[in-house]
């Protein structure tokens, strides 16, 4: 299976206000939290491997039936070394894989690929009418500051929480709790955007309302609708 295991179904760019997040349906939102990867910066595991692997491996690698990449992942997001990783990796799919995945970490700048489109004018326009705009990401430690050092974006956001550094992740419910915490902010004025739909229902359980993302023109306009005052595409 490619991909995260275990994603429920779920539209994309509506908002969201299930459960817990029911209640604040229709309130102001005073606050936008964004995950970093595919929502503000781009991240691809394939383009860190192309130098080395042929398409069939690569695709192979991130099936996670095959390789377990994505439950490694989520190890290493919850607090995992990446050494310890690879080794659990190694005892449970074997060497091919876990040579694979270091060279991976050895090479992740790469698989960090640009800006998501639209995104940098979204931050500053957010910030500009007023609008808390904060991260929260699931990210291996040792290696956000790569994130950091290629893409500015991210030093624009008034605060983060990454899950490597509290040893939390999305979708649990701790995570977020943690973050509205952290950042001094409450989950009635909050959304929470990420591409994940399984992180959607995390924030919903946390009374936060949030959006399924994937297109950024989409995102600007549910955004206005819902009654944030930035501009809108002519």
């Amino acid at each position: 299976m490619k991909g995260w295991p275990g994603e429920p179904d779920m539209e994309y760019d509506v908002l969201v206000a299930d459960g817990e997040a029911a209640a604040n349906a229709g309130k102001p939102i005073t606050d936008v939290i964004f995950d970093f990867g595919n929502v503000l910066i781009y991240w691809d595991p394939a383009a860190a491997l192309i130098p080395r692997y042929s398409s069939t491996t690569i695709e192979q690698f991130l099936d996670n039936d095959i390789s377990g990449f994505y439950d490694i992942n989520d190890l290493m997001d919850g607090g995992t070394a990446p050494e310890e990783a690879i080794a659990i990796m190694r005892e449970r799919k074997g060497d091919k894989w876990a040579d694979i995945l270091q060279y991976y970490m050895a090479n992740f700048r790469d698989s960090l690929t640009g800006i998501v489109p639209g995104a940098r004018v979204l931050v500053n326009d957010l910030k500009a009418a007023g609008i808390g705009v904060w991260g929260l990401s699931n990210w291996e430690a040792g290696s956000f500051h790569i994130a950091e050092e290629q893409c500015d974006i991210l030093q624009q956001l008034d605060g983060k929480l990454v899950s490597g550094f509290v040893h939390l992740r999305k979708p649990h419910k701790e995570i977020y709790e943690a973050a509205l915490k952290q950042f001094g902010i409450k989950a009635d004025g909050a959304l929470f955007i990420d591409d994940k739909a399984m992180n959607i229902v995390g924030a919903n359980a946390a009374g936060i309302r949030g959006t399924r993302f994937k297109d950024p023109v989409k995102l600007r306009q549910l955004l206005i609708a819902n009654g944030l005052d930035i501009p809108n595409v002519r």
